[in-house]
């Protein structure tokens, strides 16, 4: 292993390469090879140095170039090889991007461990929509969940989302979309505004609304797949009032 090996997980937000970090540019810049995700935008690879060597490890559903236990453990074999390792992931490390597991392979080797947040796509996505996660008098609160467990199944956090007011934002939901909206109508959720937006941040950003009844269909019609962003709540309501309001103040 080479002296003092490092690990550095870098968040590229949720897309648009503009929205990556200054600290996040930095450490690409200081990179010996670069280990990146499906979902970054490639032009975030110019920051790398001439001799960096980029190697890509994306993950997609139904696709992926290396599983998570083989990431691991190619993240512990570079580290006999390289000083400055970057692990390149799409919105932030932390928010569902299987951090954990990279920093426990890294650090049981005794590498060091550097974390640089990224946007998450979570936050990002619904405000690129011009859709608040929080507004006053509207919601107070917002909720982050999984579609989809690592064992392809429905999460039972969805069960308690479905009960609450807060606006729900669900991540790798397409899947399981007309399951989840059957828990919302099960409680009576029927008219809940919903948006759905796909490759969001991007200049291939697609959006339909609806509500909890007839969101599946639409989504069916539009030919919508993932990667995509699902925000539940009446919050997706404020996107046509701020635009309004948008429209008549440049219109002043």
């Amino acid at each position: 292993m080479t002296k003092n090996p490092t690990l550095t997980l870098v968040g590229a937000g949720p897309g648009d390469p503009d929205l990556i970090t200054v600290k996040g540019i930095k450490a690409l810049k200081a990179a010996d090879i670069v280990l990146y995700d499906a979902l970054i935008d490639p032009s975030l690879l110019y920051y790398c140095n001439p001799t960096c060597v980029k190697r890509y490890v994306g993950k997609r559903a139904g696709s992926h170039s290396l599983t998570q236990e083989q990431i691991c453990a190619l993240i512990k074999k570079l580290a006999g090889h390289y000083q400055n390792i970057v692990r390149l992931k799409g919105g932030d490390p932390f928010v569902f991007g299987r951090a954990t597991e990279e920093i426990q392979a890294a650090r049981s080797i005794g590498m060091q461990v550097e974390i640089v947040p990224g946007i998450s796509s979570a936050l990002a996505v619904a405000a690129s929509a011009m859709i608040p996660v929080t507004s006053r008098g509207v919601s107070q609160s917002f909720w982050v969940a999984t579609g989809t467990t690592k064992e392809g199944k429905l999460s039972s956090d969805i069960y308690l989302a479905a009960q609450s007011s807060a606006t729900i934002i669900l991540l790798m939901a397409i899947k399981h979309l007309s399951e989840i909206m059957s828990v919302f109508i099960h409680y009576n959720r029927q008219l809940t505004p919903v948006a759905v937006i796909q490759e969001g941040c991007t200049k291939n950003q697609r959006m339909v609304t609806g509500n909890i009844q007839n969101i599946c269909e639409l989504v069916r019609l539009a030919g919508l797949t993932n990667p995509a962003v699902v925000i539940i709540g009446d919050v997706v309501l404020s996107r046509q009032q701020l635009a309004e309001v948008l429209a008549l103040k440049q219109a002043i």
